[in-house]
């Protein structure tokens, strides 16, 4: 689930530290069974400080964006979402905004998912009469965000910092929809920094609900003339 395998990367980083916890405890048990005392051995003055560089190389990267530091940084518009935004939807009249004056009016939307999605049937069946069953509704929804014609006009991202130039955009909702919502899709236009990107450059990436829009920073990119790099969808039709 998710464009960027967040939930992927979310359960493997759980699973890993339930391991590391499940481990200390036995080193802990085995201490306190040899009158050692834990709080003392394992303080964290005299624990080894690991860094970046401790570390092997990756399995799984790709070596043109290992070179960075942080993850790639995104938006989405799913519900719950937490943490740091990566790039976010621009204010139509922020002075920055190099497509101020032009039409912006995208709307954000969610999928109504019915209250009972998710629910066991024992819990369906305790609280469908009770006047608090909305407490059961569950908090994940899809979503995302669109133009109702061509008369919405665009939508502007300011994105975040970049190193190396990778830009992808999702669709929603379904496995495999980027190839006709966005790939082969004539009535959208893409701009970066203001000039239009040719789409016989873009590809699904990296996977069939994702479409890569540029690779990596070269020669030919449209270098950004307010401080910040932005992208514009705009509805043709």
């Amino acid at each position: 689930p998710g464009p960027l395998a967040f939930q992927f990367v979310s359960d493997t980083f759980s699973y890993i530290y339930s391991q590391a916890m499940i481990r200390a405890l036995d080193l802990i048990e085995s201490d306190l069974k040899n009158g050692i005392d834990p709080a003392e051995k394992w303080a964290a003055s005299k624990r080894k400080i690991q860094i970046k560089s401790s570390l092997p190389p990756p399995k799984f990267c790709d070596p043109l964006y290992c070179v960075v530091d942080e993850a790639p940084g995104c938006i989405n518009f799913e519900k719950p979402t937490y943490g740091w935004w990566g790039a976010r939807v621009e204010d139509p009249d922020d002075s920055l905004n190099p497509h101020k004056g032009e039409v912006q009016n995208w709307e954000v939307w969610h999928v109504d998912e019915p209250i009972w999605r998710g629910v066991s049937k024992q819990d369906q069946i305790f609280f469908e009469d009770r006047d608090d069953k909305e407490i059961c509704r569950h908090l994940d929804a899809c979503g995302g965000i669109s133009a109702t014609s061509k008369d919405s006009g665009s939508v502007v991202f300011r994105l975040p910092k970049q190193e190396v130039g990778l830009v992808v955009i999702c669709g929603c909702c379904g496995k495999e929809v980027g190839t006709e919502m966005i790939l082969n899709n004539t009535n959208i236009e893409i701009s970066y920094n203001g000039e239009v990107l040719d789409r016989n450059t873009w590809d699904i990436w990296p996977n069939g609900k994702c479409v890569r829009l540029m690779k990596k920073f070269d020669a030919n990119v449209a270098k950004a003339t307010t401080g910040h790099n932005y992208l514009k969808i705009e509805a043709l039709g």
